[in-house]
């Protein structure tokens, strides 16, 4: 676990995007039409981070993974303005470089996000997930995620179904952020 977990800073929004960009290009690739995929623009997606991540003090938090001074992961989250599907969170990102998954970063990321929506008075997460991304699924039920839903949306013109899955003890998803966590 050479990873080391920090608070985001708007210098961190190029790097963010370009691991969201290339985790789309690998994930959704078959769930989300190629032209959309190979149209992502790194620049866009760090100019929507900038702006995430400099704004004022609120209750939303990004924390990047780092390995040898280079961002190899990121997840955020964020108070929701009112309860959905009754939680009061929402883990609305969560993405590593392919090379980095399955070494415990993706679970450090997300309890440390758990920990500071915890600390914003959140009793309860929700996550949302293309329904066709079993890695992701099996990636929240590992970390004991409840599967609370599973509904058609349009996303940007394409009709898609999206599973929700929550988690309603934030401090024992808080808790698998400590080292001593085994797998």
């Amino acid at each position: 676990m050479t990873a080391r977990i920090r608070l985001a800073t708007p210098h961190d929004a190029s790097a963010i995007a370009q691991v969201r960009v290339l985790a789309w290009r690998a994930t959704y690739r078959g769930m989300i039409p190629a032209t959309y995929l190979d149209a992502m623009k790194v620049e866009d997606s760090a100019a929507q981070w900038e702006r995430i991540l400099g704004a004022s003090p609120n209750s939303s938090n990004t924390f990047v993974a780092e390995d040898a001074g280079l961002v190899v992961g990121f997840a955020s989250g964020l108070m929701l303005p009112a309860p959905k599907l009754g939680f009061d969170a929402e883990l609305s990102a969560v993405y590593l470089d392919r090379e980095q998954q399955r070494q415990g970063i993706g679970r450090r990321l997300v309890a440390r996000v758990a920990a500071a929506q915890q600390a914003h008075g959140a009793t309860g997460l929700l996550t949302w997930v293309i329904a066709a991304n079993k890695g992701a699924r099996a990636f929240y039920e590992r970390l004991g995620a409840e599967l609370v839903i599973e509904q058609p949306f349009q996303w940007d013109g394409m009709d898609l179904v999206e599973a929700g899955y929550g988690w309603r003890d934030l401090a024992a998803l808080a808790a698998l952020g400590d080292p001593s966590h085994l797998h």
